[in-house]
């Protein structure tokens, strides 16, 4: 077998293996959650014998790992089950929020990633020198800053006082695509501040770990400029980890927007699942978590799976 399909399949089914024992941890975190959800639902007056059918009705009185797979089965369908603070179903709930929460990441990594990325770039091109001291101690300065610090600083001055973008990020599917850039200006401003420190750091030091190398010495020796030498030559040998990072902060829009959609009401996945951690609402939860451990799982395992493609010693074996 060829190296490099090895290699896919190990990470494959590595990445497989990681949502299974993910979604056991979900599960089995919501089991041990205090109280009863049967009587969660019917309240404190429900009789004994309403409280017994509506436990058989749910399943809730089979062992814990013949409900785990009949949720993991369900789930596999695409069938989350249905909330028990509203009756309505989970997946066609979670369907419309993920697709928000999307939208907002998708806005924040356009902008972050190539940003970024030429950051890193004009830092290794002036080492040393003010224009790469100012950018690490500003990408530094916004790393610092906790998210919903960060989001009502720019709530206090670009909606309050320099009122240029709205405060309540809310969006429907009857607004303008326009309409919905404006709602979300500032949890967009928050999530590239949040990540762009990381990745250009990533992204310098990677840049200037392959800078060592004799063929970029062997470049700057035939007069190439600086800036393509390191754009043309050390860019593109520093892809892999570089890929690695942007995943990795691509999976953070997305699993990580919790405290910035609660801060700008935001109706995204995260905004759903704190409304329903406060009502007790299991298979939200359940739906939730293992939505968000599918999303951070798979992008981490496209960068594996990039990062094997890039390498040219594992597509050319000797």
């Amino acid at each position: 077998m060829h190296p490099v399909v090895k290699l896919l399949a190990q990470r494959i089914a590595l990445g497989i293996l990681l949502l299974l024992a993910a979604s056991v941890l979900i599960f089995g975190g919501t089991q041990i959650l205090p109280g009863d959800v049967a009587q969660a639902i019917l309240g404190q007056q429900a009789t004994p014998v309403a409280l017994a059918n509506l436990r058989a009705q749910m399943g809730l009185n089979d062992p814990a790992y013949i409900r785990y797979f009949h949720w993991l089965f369900g789930a596999m369908h695409g069938d989350f089950g249905t909330s028990l603070a509203n009756g309505s179903d989970v997946a066609t709930d979670i369907a419309g929020r993920l697709a928000n929460t999307l939208f907002l990441a998708a806005t924040a990594a356009i902008i972050a990633v190539p940003t970024a990325i030429t950051l890193g770039l004009i830092s290794v091109r002036y080492q040393g020198r003010w224009p790469d001291k100012v950018i690490s101690a500003v990408t530094l300065a916004t790393v610092s800053v906790p998210e919903f610090l960060l989001g009502y600083i720019l709530m206090f001055f670009l909606a309050v006082e320099y009122p240029i973008a709205p405060s309540v990020s809310t969006i429907y599917d009857s607004m303008g695509f326009f309409e919905k850039l404006h709602a979300i200006v500032l949890p967009v401003m928050v999530l590239v501040l949040v990540v762009l420190g990381h990745m250009m750091r990533m992204t310098r030091a990677a840049i200037l770990n392959v800078m060592q190398s004799a063929y970029i010495e062997t470049a700057e020796l035939k007069g190439i400029r600086p800036f393509l030498v390191i754009f043309r030559h050390a860019f593109p040998n520093a892809v892999s980890p570089v890929v690695n990072v942007v995943m990795i902060n691509l999976a953070y829009l997305v699993v990580g927007v919790v405290v910035v959609e609660v801060v700008f009401v935001f109706p995204g996945m995260g905004q759903y699942l704190v409304d329903h951690v406060a009502k007790r609402d299991v298979p939200v939860v359940q739906a939730c978590g293992l939505v968000f451990a599918a999303v951070y799982i798979g992008l981490n395992m496209l960068a594996d799976v990039i990062s094997i493609l890039a390498n040219p010693r594992l597509r050319h074996p000797k």
